[in-house]
């Protein structure tokens, strides 16, 4: 769909001031013919589309469902799978969010931050290749953003049959980053593109903005605090590698991506600082143990509290396989140097082919990052970005140029990587909930006229608005 005018922003406003009577008429004689079927029936319809559970919530209907995509869009013919999503059911006169982790989908209800905002329906869907959503056999050529933009596109295609209000993308993270290859490739399909905390690794070789940022994020006593630690968890490498040895025992883990026990002791160690404020507060700090004096167990605790000595076994890795391969074939992952280790460490930071079996090839594609940030910043036309002040993906972000339209980034003062629109500072909260609003087209007259009087148009929900703690791998080099 294309972009509401800007000159229909007066007219909207005039309407707005009309008497309500005859419009909700109108609206109900638009909703009536959905209103005598029931929506369970209408998704069903759908060519491809098959349920797999429904589950109940009040005011809401929750369903999980399959959708046949073809494995290649740009050969049909080649084979299909079927990709997981779920639908979240408010009413089809509400506009409907489209939202993406970029990894696999919640099967439980849950609501972002701009379907509260517009009171409206949410499409969640799961990224391809991520489990179950893999078609079998995996050509993982098949696995690039273009691919899954075009999953994006069939999926809107078919349900803008049903849900025929405003649509709006979002998505943390790199389904941020999703929500905007989406809108780069298919510009036309959405009212708006609202991306959270979105890296924007444009030369994948040039990473010096992270060195930058880590050199003055938050304060020195607590950057301090931390190097030492990390610094420590290496000095020690061989007391806290044999409690890895016992942890892997215990839990079953094996190595044989990374390597070894080793490499992958090295990889969780050289992600806590990385870690520590991707995921916490300034004020956590005080959580840290001084390195000097700590034990051995506190230095083991607070890494395994922080980076997580699972990850980087193969039975951390297994999950997240496609997202390393897409960092190493075309969203690149920084790199940063840590100077304060010294000669202490023995790989550096490792690169996303260690992440991944060898049996999978992969090759790097220089420019795709590339020509997205160019296309961002000369084309984009009601896109909000979103950024957290303290978060280190926040070091290269996406930039607007002046040619854009009705496009914002905004920062999150003291925030790590789950910024949203709540932690703005006032004024930037209120302009981004208005723009967010009137992209979704229910945005009240009053909001239209002043910013400062928009405000979300659902009620708060300790259930649906609740944020998954499941981590993200770090986005690494």
């Amino acid at each position: 769909m294309r972009k509401t005018l800007g000159w229909l922003l007066s007219l909207v406003v005039l309407i707005g001031t009309m008497g309500a009577a005859g419009f909700t008429a109108q609206a109900a004689t638009a909703a009536g013919p959905s209103a005598a079927t029931d929506i369970k029936d209408e998704i069903l319809a759908i060519a491809g589309m098959s349920l797999i559970e429904e589950k109940e919530y009040p005011g809401y209907r929750f369903f999980v469902l399959n959708y046949e995509q073809p494995v290649d869009h740009r050969n049909p013919s080649k084979g299909t799978f079927k990709q997981r999503l779920t639908l979240l059911h408010k009413d089809v006169s509400r506009p409907t969010v489209f939202f993406t982790s970029g990894y696999n989908v919640n099967t439980s209800p849950r609501r972002s931050e701009p379907t509260t905002i517009v009171d409206g329906n949410q499409v969640s869907l799961e990224y391809r290749f991520f489990t179950p959503s893999r078609p079998d056999p995996a050509n993982w050529v098949n696995l690039d953003i273009w691919q899954a933009a075009s999953d994006q596109h069939r999926i809107f295609t078919a349900l803008k049959k049903v849900y025929k209000k405003n649509w709006l993308a979002t998505g943390g993270s790199k389904g941020g980053m999703t929500a905007t290859y989406y809108e780069r490739y298919y510009p036309r399909d959405m009212d708006g593109v609202v991306a959270y905390v979105a890296p924007n690794d444009v030369v994948n070789k040039e990473d010096s903005a992270y060195d930058r940022f880590f050199a003055k994020v938050g304060t020195k006593e607590c950057r301090d605090k931390l190097n030492a630690v990390q610094r420590e968890a290496l000095v020690r490498r061989e007391p806290l590698e044999a409690k890895y040895v016992a942890a892997a025992a215990e839990n079953g883990w094996t190595f044989t991506t990374v390597g070894n026990l080793d490499k992958a002791y090295e990889a969780v160690v050289l992600d806590y600082v990385w870690a520590f404020w991707q995921y916490s507060l300034l004020a956590d700090c005080a959580s840290i143990p001084a390195a000097a004096t700590a034990s051995d167990q506190e230095i083991w605790d607070s890494i395994d509290a922080i980076s997580g000595f699972s990850a980087y076994a193969d039975q951390g890795l297994e999950t997240y396989t496609p997202y390393y391969y897409q960092a190493g074939t075309q969203l690149g992952s920084p790199d940063i140097k840590q100077p304060h280790l010294g000669g202490l460490s023995r790989y550096g930071y490792q690169p996303p082919r260690n992440f991944v079996p060898r049996e999978i090839p992969m090759t790097f594609q220089p420019g795709v990052m590339a020509d997205v940030d160019s296309w961002v910043k000369r084309n984009a036309d009601q896109m909000l970005f979103v950024y957290g002040q303290n978060d280190p993906w926040g070091a290269e972000p996406f930039h607007l140029g002046y040619t854009v339209r009705d496009s914002y980034v905004m920062i999150a003062p003291g925030a790590n990587h789950g910024a949203n629109v709540a932690k703005l500072q006032e004024g930037e909260k209120a302009l981004a909930t208005q723009k967010i609003l009137q992209w979704a087209g229910v945005a009240p007259a009053a909001a239209l006229a002043d910013a400062g009087r928009a405000t979300p148009l659902a009620k708060p929900d300790a259930v649906l608005d609740q944020k998954d703690q499941e981590r993200e791998p770090q986005l690494r080099p």
